[in-house]
């Protein structure tokens, strides 16, 4: 079920609150998804006593695929062993998505393995033992988090530096054909295109691909 509001702080019990919170840290917005209901009422405690925001509570794969992808949380918070998709089969739908939530799988049973391929298709960034002290998992969940936005940022820059490596090759073609146009110098022709893409307050590359759908035979070329 989704939360309607962020629970109020509780005391968690002495036996797990172990000093785990740090001091002026944001709320991390966490998913739990746990079949046991004490269990998941327990752990929905002891985060609101560390100050997290559980944003919803689920007893379900399925239901924990569903609610991700509608809240975008910090983390998920998987059990391995639930109804309905186990927790291995919603990281795996989870991290398909491409969102920027960090994966956390917990289970109480000590036999439990992950297979190479699950370990990659997962990207869980961690592994807890169910239960586990409160400050393992304020601890765990925070790496969690701050792994998964790392990873968020490597990506995007990756992306950002391909998209220009394109735009350069496409505006050195443009280039290219310009100067066999008009006879004009690699520099010249490169202003060209500037001033064309000022003009029009477009971006250059944008430019330079309707100079190169200009040429004869490109929409041809493009099929």
């Amino acid at each position: 079920r989704r939360s309607t509001s962020p629970p109020a702080p509780r005391r968690a019990p002495d036996t797990l609150l172990a000093s785990g919170r740090m001091p002026d840290s944001a709320p991390i917005r966490v998913l739990i998804a746990e079949d046991d209901l004490p269990a998941r009422a327990l752990l929905v405690e002891v985060l609101a006593s560390l100050g997290h925001q559980v944003v919803a509570e689920v007893a379900s794969g399925r239901e924990a695929v569903s609610e991700a992808i509608a809240l975008t949380p910090d983390v998920v918070l998987l059990d391995v062993h639930m109804p309905d998709g186990s927790g291995i089969e919603a990281a795996q739908a989870i991290t398909a998505t491409g969102a920027p939530t960090a994966v956390v799988l917990f289970s109480g049973d000590q036999q439990v393995t992950l297979s190479p391929e699950q370990a990659r298709s997962t990207a869980a960034i961690a592994f807890l033992p169910k239960p586990s002290p409160a400050g393992i998992l304020d601890s765990t969940l925070r790496l969690a988090v701050a792994r998964a936005r790392e990873l968020t940022a490597s990506r995007e820059d990756a992306a950002l530096w391909k998209r220009k490596l394109e735009e350069r090759k496409t505006i050195e073609r443009a280039k290219g054909i310009l100067m066999r146009r008009t006879g004009s110098t690699e520099q010249e022709a490169y202003r060209i295109m500037q001033r064309s893409s000022q003009d029009n307050s477009v971006p250059m590359a944008q430019i330079a691909q309707a100079v190169i759908d200009s040429e004869p035979g490109a929409a041809v070329g493009a099929g």
